[in-house]
């Protein structure tokens, strides 16, 4: 039987964290957010490299009784989502969404491991990007040529877009760069 994800709060899984003995849990993020901050016991599947068929074996592997759901988990609770969507239907367990993802359980008071890494978050990285395109257009713009401004204005349709569509493409481009691929763990 499939099902639809659900989301619970990070107060919520605090609770669940504290009183189930190893609840499943699936990170999202990627491989480099993972090495700055992690939650132990969690799996690592990127969300830009998320495979169905990789994610069934893996709890497959881990005993995973279909009837206890498997927590999915991201910074902040969106790239979750999107995983749950990708996931629900082929899982025959249920899917729940920690709302908040990481930021919020760290909020929450829920120990959460420092890592060696030190690179920025991928939301983060998507906001130096996007300021940093804008500024650089508007600067061509006003000394160079009147049409760099088509640059500020391309990285707000994208922006506009993004916020309608719950999706980012520069995000996507960005998990793809060097610096967000170390060591894959699981």
């Amino acid at each position: 039987m499939k099902h639809s994800a659900k989301t619970i709060s990070a107060a919520e899984f605090k609770r669940i964290i504290q009183t189930e003995t190893t609840p499943q849990i699936i990170d999202v993020r990627t491989a480099a957010e993972v090495e700055n901050l992690s939650l132990e016991g969690s799996a690592h599947f990127p969300l830009q490299e998320l495979n169905c068929a990789e994610v069934k074996t893996y709890l497959a592997e881990q005993g995973q009784n279909p009837e206890h759901p498997v927590y999915l988990l991201c910074a902040s609770g969106q790239r979750a989502t999107r995983a749950a969507e990708k996931l629900k239907s082929d899982l025959d367990c249920p899917l729940v969404i920690i709302e908040g993802g990481l930021n919020a359980l760290n909020a929450a008071g829920l120990s959460i491991q420092q890592g060696p890494g030190n690179t920025i978050s991928l939301e983060r990285q998507v906001r130096i990007t996007a300021g940093s395109l804008v500024v650089i257009g508007v600067s061509l713009g006003v000394f160079l040529n009147p049409w760099f401004f088509i640059l500020p204005a391309f990285v707000g349709a994208g922006l506009a877009f993004a916020g309608m569509t719950n999706s980012c493409a520069m995000a996507m481009l960005l998990a793809h760069m060097p610096w967000n691929k170390p060591n894959r763990q699981r």
